[in-house]
């Protein structure tokens, strides 16, 4: 078997080797990328709220609550909580 011949068989197994490890490293990512979207998924479970006062979206665990008999409010600070209260009066 000549030089040539050598120099070639080598080159084609490295360029086997770089695909096969290349594919192995494609399906470890994937992995790693489902299961980073799974574990995010179970970050936000929070919901959004709108603010009465100045119509904010505002994570419902953030946000300030005002509870009456009929509803509960939420707002996005304490000073639009003090608007709302001060404009509705008694009715809350």
């Amino acid at each position: 078997m000549g030089p040539l011949r050598i120099i070639i068989l080598a080159v084609l197994i490295y360029i086997g080797y770089r695909l096969i490890t290349k594919s192995f490293k494609k399906d470890e990512n994937k992995k790693k990328v489902d299961a980073q979207s799974a574990e995010s998924g179970k970050k936000f479970t929070d919901v959004l709220v709108e603010d009465p006062v100045c119509h904010k979206l505002v994570p419902k665990q953030q946000a300030v609550s005002l509870e009456n008999d009929e509803e509960t409010h939420y707002f996005c600070s304490e000073e639009c909580c003090q608007k709302f209260t001060s404009e509705k009066g008694d009715d809350i």
